[in-house]
């Protein structure tokens, strides 16, 4: 077995940034980095009052971190900020190490996770994107090389074009190979949206417990670990909840801070199944020091998803590694509508699915249908449509109590009772 590479990391905290927020970072980066099967050496935060253009630290400052990090052996650096393309060529010019950046790692993670094709093109074209502006990386010695008179171009400047164009036709492929891929699963969504199943999304912050929720409430086998990003690609289950309500259930991919930008174009159509939701089961790590943070960054993704209207169920996970009761008693008073749950212990788990039964009844609501007795055809179709619940015959009617989408409402409307309590 290979020796997994060896990081050096280093997260800067520029003015007005806590310092415990900037070891948040750290943090993170850490298990982005564990995540990718790599082993951080030592990390570093460096306070700095503005990013300078060469190096993103100041000379010194970018002199004493190459040094420790030769010192300890490292493979590679990797920076939590962005580097510009001119900054990591600067970087590893200047010190002989290989220099990335958070963007890259959140990439590589993602490409060794995705399955779908959907997704494996989605990774593959944010990658290519990521990499167009870095390819002068590649060239810059050979350009200097070959040198030449005005107007004559090196080696490295002509094949870098050559590798311009290759990669710029791959992006347009991609395009159109995932504008199909799409199409197609629209046409899945609007079929399924035509069934007689209500669906809800779960969205949070990237190793909230989304996956476990999805199997503890479905029993399904979806890959959960303790690493950010374990799993990508949406998955949805049809899930029992008690008292004749089923739901379709969708884990959506987790969210984080300073997600690359040509990642979150890349996902929004995955992330859209959130907005299709009838309403949103917002996972929240109760037991994390930042918490707070993750949340507002879920509801920032959300926003710009369109999604900040729908409705949502407020779960805080892990409260079995809560410090103490007064603690989650602090919790319950600050969001009094919210749920409680250690999804790995059990805990609480009743009570979410009561509280998602209702939110199910809050966007369809239960109705009482009285059928003739010779209307069997639309019995057959409340089956089909609807979520039957109870059916009871009386001397003169079929009287039945169902949850009927809108779209199969207009069909039963005559023979509505009244809506359920």
């Amino acid at each position: 077995m290979d020796e997994p590479l060896k990081a050096f990391l280093v997260t800067l905290q520029p003015p007005g940034e806590t310092e415990s927020r900037a070891s948040g970072h750290l943090d993170e980066l850490k298990g982005l980095v564990r995540t990718l099967g790599m082993e951080t050496l030592e990390g570093i935060v460096v306070r700095h009052r503005e990013k300078h253009p060469r190096l993103l630290v100041g000379s010194g400052k970018a002199t004493e971190i190459a040094d420790r990090a030769k010192e300890l052996g490292a493979d590679l650096v990797i920076f939590d900020d962005e580097l510009s393309p001119s900054q990591q060529r600067n970087w590893e010019s200047d010190t002989g190490l290989t220099v990335i950046d958070r963007q890259e790692v959140i990439l590589e993670i993602f490409c060794d996770r995705a399955l779908t094709r959907e997704a494996v093109l989605q990774v593959a074209l944010a990658r290519m994107q990521y990499s167009l502006p870095r390819l002068a990386r590649s060239y810059t010695d050979l350009s200097r090389q070959r040198g030449g008179a005005r107007g004559n171009r090196g080696g490295g400047e002509m094949q870098l074009e050559v590798d311009r164009r290759v990669i710029l036709d791959k992006i347009d492929k991609l395009k159109d190979e995932l504008v199909l891929v799409r199409q197609h699963r629209d046409r899945t969504r609007q079929r399924r949206d035509r069934g007689s199943l209500p669906t809800a999304s779960i969205v949070g912050y990237t190793n909230a417990g989304k996956s476990t929720l999805l199997n503890r409430l479905a029993d399904a086998n979806i890959l959960q670990e303790d690493k950010l990003f374990a799993t990508l690609d949406p998955t949805t289950r049809r899930t029992p909840l008690g008292g004749g309500v089923d739901i379709l259930l969708t884990d959506t991919v987790g969210f984080i801070q300073k997600l690359p930008h040509h990642l979150v174009d890349a996902f929004h159509s995955t992330l859209e199944e959130a907005v299709q939701a009838d309403f949103l089961v917002h996972v929240v790590d109760a037991s994390h020091p930042d918490w707070e943070v993750q949340r507002q960054t879920t509801l920032s993704v959300l926003g710009s998803l369109g999604a900040s209207d729908k409705p949502q169920l407020l779960v805080f996970n892990k409260i079995d590694a809560l410090g103490d009761e007064v603690t989650r008693r602090g919790l319950e008073l600050q969001f009094p509508e919210a749920v409680f749950v250690s999804l790995r212990q059990g805990t609480g788990v009743e009570e979410l699915k009561r509280r998602m039964v209702a939110a199910v009844k809050a966007v369809h609501s239960p109705r009482k249908i009285r059928l003739p007795l010779d209307r069997g055809d639309l019995v057959g179709y409340l089956y089909k449509n609807a979520q039957v619940l109870t059916e009871r015959y009386t001397e003169d009617s079929i009287e039945i109590e169902a949850l009927i989408p809108p779209a199969a409402l207009a069909a039963v409307a005559a023979f509505d009772a009244e809506p359920s309590a």
